[in-house]
């Protein structure tokens, strides 16, 4: 062990991203990850029938094929970009769809078309400044300055205030859908940089998928660290620091982790403010193999592999409410993946994959298979036909796959503005003495971008 200088806990794209930038800056780095293989977020497996291969957690990445980072280090990944970013049905047929022109979307919304096109445009003229300022550590001086404040100014409102200067119900439920990602009531400040975020990089990047699914990611990340001469040690859990080569350790974990790894290393500014941390709204995920498409009513549906079921915005917004107040919604809003139409590994011939998960309270042990169904069938008369086999996992079942997940909570911890509007490049990084927090707990946040990783490495690298 005395080869390694530096040590990464827990192979997520956090973590690889910490352990490939540490090893690109000089370090002999060892990555260590609990479970048998890579992944953490980004793992495919054969959750229901041989032959189908289903993403366990993430399916779609905007923020991959966005992410400075991932750009930066040239990740080999096969995209596969669907026609459509996401559709969102409405009842009657109806369809909303986030095409990759602003002004094509925006001619969907009637009267609200120049309202739209006037929100989305500046951002996805300026994407890369804005990921740039978005996903990096938040600064008193950011490189962007009147993007930023751009927004800073739109993207701080609560959703429900932006989407209330809409009219038309289409333009109000796509831009719920995109909120909805926040996985917080749409009362909350900066839910609406969520939507205008993944909004924006939809437009200029478009919503891809990974080719052979989401461990794809992970694979291209592991075999970039191993031949940078980094070390990946799998099949063992890391219980304290001291276990750890070197002189330096980045921890892609959770806060309560992080406080029982860290032990009596951590600082005490740093114990207090991880002791202050809370987890968000768990998910309940349902994986399902078809024996064809899903039949969605609407046209464009089966043009995308992302579709966002739940209705309108009144409607979503009433779901989200409902899971905030500690409740299970009857009509939840759904996000489902069709990755299988794009794809022809994740499926044998002829038959197809679908993914969909929906928001409920933290640790909830409630199973949503039903009425997650229902909201599918509701816009796809028949879908429940096509069913061969399922594979449910519960927020709590969640935790116990991956504890990173505390109570089912996919997202990092309870949104917030504390959790991204934290300055400097240690703080909230710097943990104590060369100890480091790289997870979706510190900013920019849950996605599969490496963010976190890397801008905790950075902190590491610039004492």
């Amino acid at each position: 062990m005395t080869e390694f200088d530096a040590a990464v806990v827990g192979a997520g794209p956090n973590g690889l991203s910490a352990a490939i930038e540490l090893s690109r800056s000089g370090r002999k780095v060892l990555l260590v990850e609990r479970m048998d293989d890579i992944g953490g977020g980004t793992r495919t497996e054969e959750l229901t029938l041989p032959g189908f291969r289903h993403d366990v957690c993430s399916a779609i990445h905007p923020a991959g094929v966005a992410s400075p980072f991932f750009n930066d280090i040239g990740l080999v990944v096969d995209w596969i970009e669907p026609p459509l970013a996401f559709t969102h049905p409405l009842d009657g047929g109806r369809v909303v769809a986030m095409r990759r022109s602003v002004g094509e979307t925006a001619s969907q919304f009637d009267d609200d078309a120049d309202r739209y096109d006037s929100l989305m445009s500046p951002f996805v003229e300026e994407i890369d400044k804005v990921v740039e300022d978005v996903l990096s550590p938040m600064t008193l001086l950011p490189k962007n300055k009147a993007m930023f404040a751009r927004s800073a100014a739109i993207g701080g409102l609560p959703a429900s205030v932006l989407i209330s200067r809409f009219e038309s119900d289409a333009a109000r439920a796509l831009l719920a859908g995109l909120a909805a990602h926040s996985i917080a009531p749409f009362s909350a400040p900066a839910t609406a940089a969520v939507g205008i975020m993944l909004g924006a990089i939809g437009h200029a990047y478009g919503w891809p998928m990974a080719k052979g699914g989401s461990q794809a990611i992970a694979t291209a990340l592991g075999a970039l660290l191993e031949a940078q001469g980094g070390s990946i040690e799998t099949g063992r859990e890391v219980s304290s620091v001291e276990e750890l080569p070197g002189s330096l350790a980045v921890l892609d974990v959770m806060p309560p982790a992080a406080l029982r790894i860290a032990g009596d290393e951590i600082s005490a500014a740093a114990a207090r403010r991880l002791s202050r941390w809370e987890p968000g709204p768990g998910v309940f995920k349902v994986d399902w193999a078809l024996s064809e498409p899903i039949p969605w009513t609407d046209e464009l549906s089966a043009q995308t592999a992302t579709v966002h079921v739940g209705g309108t915005y009144e409607e979503i917004s009433a779901a989200e409410k409902a899971v905030a107040r500690g409740e299970h919604p009857e009509e939840p809003f759904v996000l489902l993946a069709q990755q299988s139409l794009f794809d022809s590994t994740r499926a044998p011939d002829g038959q197809n994959t679908a993914w969909g998960y929906c928001h409920v309270p933290n640790g909830s042990t409630v199973d949503m298979t039903e009425a997650i169904e229902s909201q599918v069938e509701r816009f796809a008369p028949g879908f429940k036909d096509t069913i061969i086999d399922k594979h449910t996992l519960t927020a709590d079942d969640y935790e116990a796959y991956n504890p990173n997940y505390v109570g089912g909570d996919i997202g990092g911890g309870n949104f917030g503005l504390k959790k991204v509007l934290q300055m400097g490049l240690k703080r909230p990084y710097a943990l104590g003495d060369g100890i480091f927090l790289g997870s979706a707990a510190t900013p920019p946040g849950a996605g599969v971008h490496g963010m976190c990783g890397y801008n905790a490495a950075r902190a590491a690298l610039n004492p």
